[in-house]
């Protein structure tokens, strides 16, 4: 049997009320808010990750306002892994040898981090999701959503996992297994930042029309297990500067947990232009700096991983809402910028949602849009909490770090003070992949070799993230064109896929290395911790992120 024969098979299918794709924050939310609101409603949350929180990466300091309100218990859970309140907040500006602490009275209020808390995102999905199969929610992790399923009228009605079985040359292997259709009268879209069903569902819709491009950053983050004199729990600090270059947006945080742990990482916005720049080696030299190296002297490095950033804000969220469904959490674009902060508004976004489909289905309403959602969030918290830092990323992209994180905190005052803000609402500009310049103008950026004990190279650090896919199975990096990387982006960019790629995956091999002769572009697919950097990044938009067998990918422990 071949493949296309394959795919005719019929699949087998359950209908549900709600379908929820990506077991984070926000899906977690919607499914328990449904089950609080109808009990009687059936719902699923399908889930990429080998099991909840696997793919789960973020910070995390984490304001409970979202927690509040969709579980106002849970301060008196033994099993809530929210246990390290903040208690001391610290911000830097760096400089090569030097730094310069910024006085927190100086800090716009809403930047404050003094009742927050610093968490495992991936220990907190984890919570959440027994919270949700406590009420009835039923969660399956390891089975990716790979289709959107669409009715007569163009509606969505649900959505089909992926197949398992099919080789790498795209023959049907023994074992072949068609994916399972889940079909719901609503289908709501939590996967994250750069989702892939998600892009389809902005293209197929139009939901982008009148918005300013999506802007996005690259996060990077290690957990460490420090000596215990370094440790100082429920300390909190956020630094800018260096090593990036004024031009080059972005900073870095310090979390102390508890259990004398440590969380370390690192933020480049991407819409930077030198297309020498590797966010990897600029996180791994920036934990060389006085500042912060003694931390990690000692101390042991349990785990690494990178993720995608929705940096937009205000301006460049998408309609949420669309026939059958609508986009909640990072998919919709919630993260706050300057506070670093997103797990609250998903939380918010996806019980928001959650009300909207329970009050249509009370009403006997299915499969159609959820109107009232979109048109409610800019008037809740949500939008209060973007609205206020709408001006930031702008200001920084076109000023940069000295001038435009200045003009940005100004802007937050404003916003604080006045309700109002001098520059209105200014607009993001280039999508980040149009912002690379020729690698002939710029001043190329050599790294310094990782010493093996605060900076590492790739491999090892993927190694750390417990990255497995089945390596007999198609590539799930597919190149729209297969000649751009040499034939377009090698020459005028130097490829840069090889650097922003924070996983080893893209590679360029010449046949003879020092004539560079006869370049090929290699996919080294095993390694991808799916940050969905190269989908974003890509100048020439020819690298499409689709989703490998369920369950491939990262397993972050406590990320």
């Amino acid at each position: 049997m071949d493949l296309a024969e394959a795919r005719n098979m019929p699949r087998e299918g359950m209908d549900y009320d709600v379908v929820v794709v990506g077991a984070g924050p926000a899906g977690l939310a919607a499914a328990i808010r449904v089950k609080q609101v109808a009990p009687d409603l059936s719902v699923v949350v399908v889930e990429k990750g080998s099991e909840v929180g696997a793919h789960i990466l973020s910070g995390a300091v984490i304001d409970p306002v979202g927690l509040d309100r969709l579980l106002p218990d849970w301060r008196d859970d033994p099993e809530a892994p929210i246990r390290t309140p903040v208690t001391d907040d610290r911000f830097y500006l760096l400089g090569p040898a030097g730094s310069v602490r910024l006085p927190n009275a100086l800090m716009p209020k809403l930047m404050s981090n003094h009742g927050n808390y610093i968490v495992s995102l991936g220990n907190v999905a984890r919570w959440l999701a027994a919270r949700a199969e406590a009420l009835g929610v039923e969660i399956y992790p390891g089975f990716a959503a790979a289709e959107v399923l669409y009715g007569e009228a163009g509606e969505v009605v649900g959505v089909a996992t992926g197949d398992m079985g099919v080789s790498k040359s795209g023959e049907v292997k023994d074992g072949f297994t068609r994916g399972m259709e889940l079909r719901g009268k609503y289908v709501l879209f939590g996967e994250g930042a750069r989702g892939s069903l998600t892009k389809q569902l902005i293209a197929r819709y139009g939901l982008d029309a009148g918005r300013e491009p999506q802007k996005f950053g690259i996060g990077l983050k290690e957990l460490w297990q420090v000596a215990p004199e370094q440790h100082r729990p429920g300390l909190v600090q956020h630094s800018f500067g260096w090593p990036l270059d004024n031009s080059t947006g972005g900073g870095s945080f310090l979390y102390h947990l508890e259990d004398n742990l440590v969380a370390v990482g690192f933020v480049v916005h991407l819409n930077y232009t030198n297309p020498t720049l590797s966010p990897f080696d600029e996180f791994q030299r920036f934990k060389t700096h006085p500042l912060v190296r003694d931390t990690f002297v000692g101390g042991r490095r349990i785990s690494y991983g990178a993720r995608a950033i929705t940096e937009g804000g205000w301006q460049s969220v998408p309609k949420l809402s669309f026939p059958g469904g609508a986009l909640i959490g990072c998919a919709a674009g919630f993260v706050n910028v300057p506070r670093i902060k997103g797990s609250h508004n998903a939380i918010l976004s996806g019980m928001m949602a959650a009300e909207h489909a329970c009050e249509a289905l009370a009403a006997g309403r299915a499969n159609d849009e959820l109107a009232g959602y979109e048109q409610a969030w800019r008037e809740s918290e949500i939008g209060r909490d973007l609205k206020r830092v709408r001006n930031v990323k702008p200001l920084w992209s076109r000023y940069g770090t000295a001038i435009g994180v200045a003009l940005g905190g100004l802007d937050m005052w404003t916003n604080q003070l006045f309700g109002a803000s001098m520059f209105g609402t200014l607009g993001h500009g280039k999508a980040d992949y149009a912002t690379l310049k020729p690698i002939d103008k710029v001043k190329p950026i050599v790294y310094p070799k990782p010493d093996g004990v605060v900076s590492f190279d790739k491999l090892s650090s993927v190694f750390l993230s417990a990255t497995n896919h089945e390596e007999d199975q198609p590539v799930h990096l597919r190149l729209k064109d297969p000649s751009v990387p040499i034939a377009r982006n090698l020459p005028t960019y130097g490829e840069p896929a090889r650097l922003y790629c924070p996983a080893g995956v893209y590679e360029v091999v010449y046949a003879d290395a020092d004539a560079r002769t006869d370049p090929r572009f290699v996919i080294n697919a095993q390694n991808c911790v799916h940050c969905k950097t190269c989908d974003i990044k890509d100048p020439a938009q020819n690298i499409d992120w689709t989703t490998p067998e369920g369950g491939g990918g990262p397993n972050y422990p406590n990320m």
